[in-house]
């Protein structure tokens, strides 16, 4: 398991996004041009730490917590359109007051990005987009719940342990989460869970997601329901993609969809990752974001 270091992340409060929910904020610090990391569903921004310390030398990283993830506040408008996400993404901009910034994100947290962009052109100097969870449809589809394998795992997930090193041991023991980074996989469980108030039966240990199950069901019905590739050519920062070479989601025959539209793209298949690359490998997925962003293009100069 991991533990808190001089280089954990820092937490910096929060912003108000659309709808007026609040999304907390992490500093994970570093020397350099500022990036922002977002993160996949169902997680939260602190599953980067490993990612960022081998950044330090290159970048100040900041990360948010998506609405219903980690620190921030559950979807009280129940509004799960991935747009929204993107306007969590523009807050945090805004209130971090990141000056055209790079920013890496991972599936979700890519769509998310690329839909901010599209949103708002101009907000960002680069971006690095591991396997973004974009439908290659110009006409986006109304939400999917039936047959949808994704949304039909969410709702059966374990949502509470009895202490935070059960939940590890559970998530370590079975696939996709045994082959992520340890660290990566503590701060999971460290960040992603809230302890149980002893008022509801807790005693002080249990632990349960921070991400309900019905939530993050119903994030993934939405998924194929926004419109970023039918906006991609209003993205005019450099933009890089990566997959997993052993990917069971959005490989090469994606990315290169997505290329085709991208007015300034690069594409990297890493070998020996999956679709958790970022967490599952820091130094090689840190080694594509260097050699994509070093030396930046357009960066804001270091603060």
């Amino acid at each position: 398991m991991g533990s808190a270091n001089e280089t954990s992340p820092t937490p910096r409060g929060t912003c108000t996004s659309s709808g007026g929910i609040p999304i907390g904020l992490w500093d994970f610090g570093g020397h350099g041009p500022d990036l922002l990391l977002v993160h996949a569903t169902g997680f939260c921004a602190s599953v980067f730490t490993p990612l960022t310390r081998c950044l330090h030398g290159h970048f100040h990283c900041y990360g948010l917590d998506l609405r219903g993830h980690g620190t921030s506040e559950h979807m009280t408008d129940q509004d799960f359109r991935w747009e929204r996400f993107a306007d969590d993404v523009l807050a945090a901009v805004d209130h971090l007051r990141l000056q055209r910034p790079l920013a890496i994100g991972h599936s979700c947290g890519g769509a998310s990005l690329l839909l901010a962009e599209e949103q708002r052109p101009g907000t960002f100097a680069g971006l690095a987009c591991f396997e973004p969870v974009v439908p290659t449809d110009d006409e986006p589809v109304l939400p999917r719940r039936e047959g949808n394998a994704l949304h039909d795992g969410a709702l059966r997930r374990r949502a509470e342990f009895p202490s935070r090193e059960a939940a590890f041991e559970n998530f370590a023991s079975k696939p996709p989460f045994s082959s992520l980074h340890p660290e990566a996989l503590w701060r999971y469980v460290l960040d992603g869970f809230e302890v149980i108030p002893t008022s509801e039966g807790g005693d002080g240990k249990a632990v349960r997601l921070r991400c309900r199950p019905e939530e993050e069901a119903e994030v993934y019905a939405h998924a194929f329901s926004h419109g970023a590739f039918t906006h991609l050519a209003s993205v005019r920062c450099p933009v890089a993609l990566a997959c997993g070479a052993d990917t069971d989601a959005f490989g090469p025959e994606y990315l290169e969809r997505y290329a085709s539209r991208l007015a300034d793209c690069s594409i990297s298949v890493l070998p020996g990752l999956g679709h958790f690359g970022p967490l599952e490998d820091p130094d090689a997925v840190a080694a594509w974001v260097v050699a994509a962003f070093v030396p930046p293009v357009g960066a804001a100069s270091p603060r």
